[in-house]
């Protein structure tokens, strides 16, 4: 059995509300991923959880690419992604008033499957966290054998953020793939760099292809 993380998911909600006020370090606290990584199913938003339906919780909009980075590009859980967060949705609906409300959700088809071209090709072998500050989280994944060169995850809820993370190649230059940050990194002889993020973004740092 592989439940949904429910606590998860809440955390995502009450973190995309908060905004800066909530502490990063704290997104994983109390949620099934962190304590039973291998049954854990995670997700950030779905049918129950969304505006209007039984168990509204919802995941504002600005979040919910730093919450798919937090699913989709760590080692642990099994993440699902939820359908009207890849093509969008439209739709009406009443409320908990009885009155009839509108309701867009935005797609983010781009950046997903920027994610999941990642998650594909590099997210694996070794993973290191730098959870160190309440507002600018990240971690590294150092590939294996087979999938060499890793990538470098950032992520901010309050202004622009920076790490200085290990991410295992020496002198190698790394490309933000989500195309938020242009200018490249290049790592000392150590394997080490600064990666950064815009503000309330995430940008994910892969190999600079050949």
């Amino acid at each position: 059995m592989h439940p949904f993380d429910a606590p998860l998911h809440y955390n995502f909600s009450d973190a995309s509300k908060q905004g800066d006020a909530y502490d990063l370090r704290q997104i994983f606290d109390g949620s099934l991923v962190n304590e039973q990584p291998a049954l854990a199913v995670t997700l950030v938003d779905n049918h129950d959880s969304q505006p209007l339906q039984s168990l509204e919780s919802v995941v504002e909009g600005w979040f919910k690419p730093l919450a798919y980075a937090l699913i989709l590009l760590r080692q642990d859980g099994y993440p699902c992604v939820f359908m009207p967060d890849y093509y969008g949705a439209h739709y009406k609906d009443v409320g908990k008033d009885g009155q009839e409300y509108e309701i867009w959700l935005d797609s983010h088809q781009w950046l997903i499957d920027t994610f999941l071209q990642a998650r594909r090709t590099y997210a694996y072998g070794d993973q290191y966290d730098y959870f160190d500050h309440p507002n600018t989280i990240g971690w590294t994944r150092l590939g294996d054998e087979a999938h060499p060169g890793g990538l470098a995850v950032v992520l901010s809820n309050g202004e622009a953020g920076r790490k200085f993370m290990e991410v295992g190649p020496a002198n190698s230059t790394y490309v933000d793939a989500t195309e938020h940050i242009t200018e490249p990194v290049v790592t000392n002889e150590e394997g080490w760099a600064e990666f950064s993020c815009e503000a309330g973004s995430v940008s994910v740092w892969v190999p600079q292809q050949s």
